[in-house]
């Protein structure tokens, strides 16, 4: 069964297409495979520097096809079933894949972004949006709570009364009104365009400093100050010892570009 997911590589950025336009990116089980995969593939890439995710045509993604998820009913609660090595189920997978790629995601949201749409959106580290995107937690209009990560990640982003104010009424909320929330970083007419520019920036960053980066917030985001502190000295003393460290110091003092080695961590 085809994916619809398209990943490109150029340039050490990965370019991941939900690509199913006709029906504005509706998820169905083999795209939500092919999402998980991706990310898995993508993570073993030490060349890699940046992910985007977007979706084509007019939308990023309307959530679950569930007309099309329904044709094999045994989907849905065999994919329910998490993976004991992972902690996650193919639906979550989906989306928390991309938080153990150490590389930096950038989502583009342009369209619709609702349901499991939002959830893939969190589980990118940062996000770029038009202004007239159409934001929802959309579960709660079909009797359902967000199932695929995104409790963990709404709870991150927007504090406890915003994120159960946007799962239990549903409400469609525009891509500016989902900034001012917290839910995104960044706002542009040109959502796609500017995550590029974004992705560009970041491949002229140390690729480990970028992934110990990641790797500390996602690990210690909820942790004790005394855990954070610990992490923060055995990540700063790897990164002291390695090449790409040096590269950049060195570059930095010299005011040149960096060019940096391949990602010397996974």
């Amino acid at each position: 069964m085809p994916s619809n997911i398209s990943v490109d590589i150029a340039d050490g950025i990965a370019d991941v297409r939900l690509d199913r336009p006709d029906k504005l990116n509706g998820l169905t089980m083999q795209m939500l495979t092919g999402l998980a995969g991706a990310a898995h593939r993508l993570r073993s890439d030490r060349s890699l520097r940046a992910v985007i995710l977007s979706g084509t045509g007019d939308s990023f993604c309307a959530g679950l096809d569930f007309k099309a998820v329904s044709e094999n009913p045994r989907q849905i609660p065999m994919g329910m079933i998490p993976r004991p090595t992972r902690g996650t189920n193919a639906f979550q997978e989906a989306c928390w894949a991309w938080r153990r790629v150490p590389v930096p995601v950038i989502a583009a949201i342009h369209g619709h972004c609702y349901g499991g749409g939002v959830q893939i959106a969190l589980g990118a580290d940062l996000r770029v949006t038009a202004p007239d995107a159409k934001w929802s937690v959309l579960e709660g209009k079909w009797g359902l709570i967000p199932d695929m990560t995104g409790v963990r990640a709404l709870a991150e982003l927007v504090g406890i009364e915003t994120a159960k104010r946007l799962t239990m009424t549903a409400e469609v909320i525009s891509g500016e009104e989902a900034a001012r929330l917290g839910l995104v970083g960044q706002v542009s007419e040109r959502p796609y365009d500017d995550a590029r520019a974004l992705a560009e920036t970041l491949t002229q960053r140390s690729p480990d400093a970028l992934a110990a980066a990641k790797r500390l917030f996602d690990t210690t985001w909820n942790a004790s100050p005394r855990h954070t502190f610990a992490r923060e000295r055995w990540e700063q003393i790897r990164l002291l010892r390695g090449a790409n460290s040096k590269i950049a110091r060195s570059a930095g003092l010299k005011r040149e570009a960096p060019v940096f080695r391949q990602r010397s961590t996974r």
